[in-house]
């Protein structure tokens, strides 16, 4: 069955006048842009590489963060998405062709920045037979030669009726495989059109059967109009595929054509949903406003084999050495 046709823009929404104009940021999601010599030479670095990153595409408020501290996470197979989601800053078309030098390009730049630790995502294309899954898989070998000692996350889509695809990237060894559910079910048709809240629970259940050592994660946004019961509900979903990491971040409107902002939520509540998932039992959770995918994924990587080994430990307190 063919993929359903997409959109050329997002959906449209359509709020009531006052609901459609944006309330001033609180105090808690205002964030100073860097302009250090290292934010200058990673955007060197990726133009001269003819590389894409999802720092710039999704407009993340911790771009300025991340790229003084030389970690940028690149998104490759091209920068147009052949989706249209609601929530979604990235250009919605036709993608151009699949870039064969890309893997080479991101080895060389990652090796260059000399990261721990390394998130490659991509933009939807369902224009691919195998909706890029091989081109996902070439990075992380060309990632695992030039530059070993990375550990490498990827975030990828949800290759909806692409056969083996997600199978052909856990193969080929990423660390951590990412998919983001990105919100609540009942939410899906009018901020994720073309996905499917229950392939995606899916996608991460097929990695747990085929690498059970891989680490899962996913991530939503909050502040689109979902309910906390909702919210609680997505997690138990989360831990039934026996997920092991889930974000937790305020959804920001890019642009009046996108979806609003139902509401910011405060600090407070991401501290109750991160003691909910802790208690759900995810080996880690990150639960904040700022809270993105990709930030801090090399400290939580950390985080993430201290707390598995912790568990281990507790699951053998006789030392057996059994995994």
């Amino acid at each position: 069955m063919a993929d359903p046709p997409t959109a050329a823009d997002p959906p449209t929404v359509a709020p009531d006048a006052a609901a459609s104009r944006r309330a001033p940021r609180p105090p808690w999601l205002r964030v100073r842009l860097s302009a250090s010599s290292e934010v200058t030479q990673t955007r060197a670095l990726m133009r001269r590489l003819s590389l894409n990153t999802v720092c710039e595409e999704a407009a993340c408020p911790n771009i300025g963060e991340c790229w003084a501290r030389k970690h940028a996470t690149v998104m490759v197979l091209g920068s147009t998405c052949t989706r249209a989601c609601a929530f979604c800053n990235v250009d919605t078309g036709t993608p151009g062709a699949v870039d064969p030098q890309e893997p080479a390009h991101l080895a060389e730049a990652i090796a260059t920045l000399a990261l721990r630790h390394v998130v490659v995502t991509s933009v939807d294309r369902d224009d691919l037979p195998d909706g890029g899954a091989d081109h996902f898989a070439k990075c992380i070998a060309a990632l695992r030669e030039r530059a070993p000692a990375t550990t490498v996350e990827v975030l990828t889509p949800d290759f909806r009726r692409k056969g083996e695809a997600v199978e052909r990237v856990v193969d080929a060894g990423p660390d951590v495989y990412n998919h983001n559910l990105e919100t609540v079910p009942r939410l899906y048709r009018r901020i994720r059109p073309g996905a499917s809240y229950r392939h995606s629970l899916e996608v991460l259940a097929r990695v747990r059967r085929r690498a059970p050592r891989i680490f899962t994660k996913s991530g939503i946004m909050v502040g689109l109009g979902e309910e906390r019961d909702e919210v609680f509900a997505l997690m138990d979903d989360l831990r039934a595929v026996d997920c092991d990491f889930l974000t937790i971040g305020q959804y920001l409107q890019p642009t009046a054509r996108h979806a609003p902002i139902a509401r910011y939520v405060e600090p407070a509540e991401f501290a109750d949903y991160a003691e909910a998932a802790r208690e759900k039992g995810f080996l880690l959770v990150s639960s904040s406003p700022l809270t993105r995918s990709s930030y801090h994924a090399d400290r939580d990587f950390a985080r993430l084999l201290a707390a598995r080994d912790g568990r281990l430990r507790v699951a053998d307190p006789c030392g057996s050495g059994s995994d």
